[in-house]
């Protein structure tokens, strides 16, 4: 990480918890925007492309793109990805809850280690594989075994099911777009909502959201903040911070969404998805900070 000043440690700072805290909200907008997933993540994409080609003519980001074919490729790839990773995630949370859904979903991180393994052949630290190991165990307690096993309807098994798909494919578009994203991260941002806009057009209940009412709001919220703001805080943020900043500051994200969860949906977690939540959090920090169990020190040369 290059070296920056204390100011612009505290500026990224404050710019990457005000993220975290308005992404950890993108499930209520999405529930609030009373439209079925697909037409709630076209407009989602649209918005947020209107927001992103603002900012990016203002502020020079899309200078030579038109010539990068390999970026622009490869971020339409990855953007197939993550606009169906949108859809799965919202028919999810809609199936099941905002707060199961949202721990299911930080499966990511661990989804993209898998494949990185399984397609690219990068090496997992064994210590890797028994953070994931623990993290998978996590995921089941939070998404209430017993429920699973004994009282859970057809439709909270399809949404806790779709939650799984929607972390997969987000670790799948996170993997393709890693390099490209270090480049011209918003660049290609905008690229994916773009990808979003021409995959869902076709498919998108218009009727649903013609007449006048609050759901636009919300809807445009979910482009505006979710895709547009956010987004653009993330990136001016990152450079400045280092990895166990980031990791540790990436759980305000669910612990809003289940804090709202709470306060206007009225849904408690369970002690035992308390449990699987510890256990996320401490699979996803054995990753990202690299915790390894220490060597014993190597015996001292006998004397001559």
């Amino acid at each position: 990480m290059p070296t920056v000043s204390p100011s612009e440690t505290r500026t990224a700072l404050l710019q990457l918890v005000v993220a975290e805290l308005l992404i950890g909200s993108v499930g209520v907008f999405a529930h609030e925007g009373r439209q079925d997933p697909i037409t709630t993540v076209f407009f989602r994409c649209a918005f947020g492309s209107v927001f992103l080609i603002a900012w990016g003519v203002l502020r020079g980001h899309f200078r030579g793109l038109a010539q990068q074919r390999e970026l622009i490729g490869a971020a339409v790839l990855s953007g197939v990805l993550l606009v169906l990773n949108w859809v799965a995630l919202f028919a999810g949370m809609a199936r099941s809850s905002i707060g199961v859904a949202t721990m299911v979903y930080h499966f990511f991180p661990f989804a993209m280690l898998g494949l990185a393994a399984l397609f690219l052949g990068e090496r997992t630290h064994p210590a890797d594989l028994a953070w994931t190991a623990l993290a998978f165990v996590g995921v089941g307690l939070s998404a209430d075994p017993f429920k699973l096993i004994g009282s859970a309807d057809a439709t909270y098994l399809v949404g806790i099911g779709l939650t799984f798909v929607a972390a997969v494919l987000c670790g799948a578009s996170l993997l393709l777009s890693r390099r490209i994203s270090r480049e011209r991260p918003l660049a290609v941002v905008l690229i994916q909502c773009l990808t979003g806009v021409a995959m869902l057009a076709p498919f998108a209940d218009y009727a649903a959201a013609a007449h006048l009412g609050p759901h636009w709001i919300w809807l445009a919220g979910l482009g505006l903040v979710h895709s547009g703001i956010c987004y653009v805080l993330f990136y001016s943020a990152y450079p400045s911070l280092s990895v166990a900043t980031i990791a540790v500051l990436a759980f305000i994200y669910p612990l809003v969404a289940l804090l709202l969860d709470f306060v206007l949906y009225g849904h408690v977690l369970k002690p035992i998805q308390l449990v699987g939540i510890v256990l996320i959090v401490l699979g996803t920090l054995g990753v990202n900070l690299k915790w390894r169990r220490a060597r014993p020190p190597a015996p001292a040369p006998a004397a001559r």
